[in-house]
């Protein structure tokens, strides 16, 4: 039976005709299918769903392409030409010649020279100490290991390289060549000329830096000082005439080094403890101690605390009784000084006398530390003073919102008072701040902004008045003329008439250790320049610092210079 459809199914195939039932018969007549190997199964077509999905797909590509094409041949054609005929050119840069600087005469204290064992210029500086933190230093051009420049310029590091860093490189220029697709240069090129950077023509005394450097090495050598720095500036023009910090590092050593001996000293340089990669002038925070006494002094004047004759009895210390019977506070002066007035107080530094003007004592009123931080802030510290030369670090002013963020116990107390009005406690000054105000203290009208290289432009006027700054300055000039009791008395040097204070701050708990300072102007009549020096972390048994430095100095300048 079987055979006999299956003749019948043939013979429909045969005249081309075949029905349903034939290709069903099986499925009618044998039911034990093998469904795992898709016996007795239909295999349907696929759905219409996946059609629409993969004729999208194609046609979402299509598009695609024809946008492209539309894109690179129409909208931005300009842009792929561009970029088609770039690949075929090549650019070698042309070094334009960095510009020297010089101090005020036109000494050379950076300049170029060429290298004797390749093409590229070399940057030198002055052999003398004293002037690494200032200058700087530079990296040269940078090729890959193709040959490729990817540091196209000699970029400045530090010190005045940085900061004028536009203005000495110039412009870089270039030779455009063209080459084939074989990668050989094709004959003929296209050159951009260089534009070598200006000459920095500053305003530093060399002489008068150098001399100052070697007298700070040799005092900080001698009796044992961590590090100094000293700036002098003209107090009119804010005219930097010398600023130099110790202990420094070599700048030609920086920017030329070659051997393995070389690379090991820089790398000490940097693991040491001595800072020599830091301007202490724009970016040492120190503890000013005495030197703030005359700001003090002339604010305890303009809130009418006190008058300039009233006499204060310096008994070399000043107790705050307990009230609750336990053990006295204690605030020490250096010294008994007796009675003294405001010129005498400023002349001897007793601290004494400013614990009772700044924080009040018995029938004695105080500024209070509100009006202490007012007047510092008016006097410029605490604030950037926009020298030009990279760095340069805030000061910090103790006040009620200081305390709150600094300490768990928040609340001020009497004794702060009394320790912020000597410039101890939390105060920290740069020299570069100290020195700008004592410019102020000296012309009487404004702060000049600090300049290396031009003049002052930018000028910050305060209202002072004059006949209470006379005050402040006849207590300086004191402090030098009185051969008894004037603290600085070792700057009276003939030929030059000179106001100054001077400050020892103590560090530490132990304090142990101190910071060393120095800081006034000349002449007294008609002041020109204002000087700060400060000696960095010295042995409190010392009793040489700072004003010996000066001292040398100014005797230098009497001797050597017109300043």
């Amino acid at each position: 039976m079987f055979f006999l459809k299956k003749q019948k199914i043939i013979k429909n195939i045969n005249q081309g005709e075949i029905n349903p039932e034939d290709i069903l018969i099986d499925a009618s007549n044998i039911p034990n299918f093998n469904r795992q190997q898709m016996e007795g199964t239909f295999d349907h077509g696929l759905d219409k769903t996946y059609a629409y999905v993969l004729f999208s797909i194609v046609l979402f590509v299509l598009l695609f392409f024809i946008y492209k094409m539309y894109d690179m041949q129409v909208i931005n054609a300009s842009h792929y030409q561009f970029l088609a005929e770039r690949n075929k050119f090549r650019v070698s840069p042309i070094f334009p010649k960095r510009g020297a600087i010089t101090d005020k005469d036109d000494v050379l204290l950076a300049w170029n020279s060429m290298s004797t064992d390749s093409p590229i210029i070399t940057r030198q500086y002055i052999e003398d100490e004293g002037f690494s933190n200032l200058l700087g230093y530079i990296s040269y051009p940078k090729v890959d290991k193709s040959g490729v420049f990817w540091q196209n310029e000699y970029e400045g590091k530090d010190g005045l390289e940085k900061q004028y860093q536009s203005q000495l490189s110039g412009k870089v220029g270039s030779h455009v060549f063209e080459v084939s697709a074989t990668g050989e240069i094709i004959p003929g090129k296209v050159t951009l000329k260089s534009e070598d950077g200006i000459k920095l023509h500053t305003n530093i005394d060399s002489k008068l830096q150098s001399k100052m450097y070697s007298l700070i090495k040799e005092l900080a050598i001698d009796k044992g000082f961590h590090g100094g720095a000293g700036a002098m500036i003209d107090v009119n023009s804010g005219e930097v005439i010398a600023v130099t910090s110790y202990p420094e590092y070599n700048n030609n050593v920086m920017t030329n080094y070659k051997t393995n001996e070389e690379k090991a000293i820089i790398s000490g340089w940097l693991s040491d403890k001595d800072n020599k990669f830091s301007n202490r002038v724009v970016s040492g925070l120190y503890t000013p101690g005495s030197t703030v006494k005359p700001f003090m002094a002339y604010a305890a004047l303009d809130t009418d605390t006190i008058s300039p004759e009233h006499s204060i009895l310096s008994t070399g210390k000043l107790v705050i009784k307990n009230p609750y019977g336990g053990p006295d506070t204690v605030f020490k002066d250096w010294k008994a000084h007796g009675y003294v007035d405001m010129r005498h107080a400023i002349a001897v530094s007793s601290d004494e006398y400013f614990y009772q003007i700044g924080g009040g004592y018995m029938d004695q009123k105080g500024i209070g530390i509100d009006n202490i931080y007012r007047y510092m802030s008016m006097f410029g510290f605490a604030s950037s003073t926009g020298i030009d030369i990279p760095g340069e670090k805030k000061g910090v002013i103790p006040n009620r919102d200081w305390k709150v963020k600094n300490y768990k116990e928040g609340d001020w107390k009497l004794g702060d008072t009394y320790h912020t009005v000597i410039g101890q406690y939390g105060y920290q000054t740069t020299p570069i701040e100290l020195l700008r105000s004592v410019a102020l203290l000296a012309n009487g009208v404004y702060m000049p902004t600090p300049r290396i290289y031009g003049t002052s432009t930018i000028r910050i006027y305060v209202d002072l008045d004059q006949d209470k700054l006379k005050v402040v300055r006849d207590g300086m000039r004191l402090a030098v003329t009185d051969q008894n009791i004037g603290t600085v008395r070792s700057l009276y040097v003939p030929g030059i008439d000179v106001a100054a204070k001077s400050g020892t701050a103590e560090l530490g708990v132990k304090k142990d250790r101190v910071n060393s300072w120095v800081m006034g102007y000349y002449p007294y009549d008609k002041p020109q320049y204002a000087f700060v020096i400060i000696m960095e972390n010295g042995d409190v048994k010392n009793l040489v610092g700072a004003s010996s430095v000066m001292r040398k100095l100014l005797q230098y300048i009497v001797e050597n210079t017109h300043l």
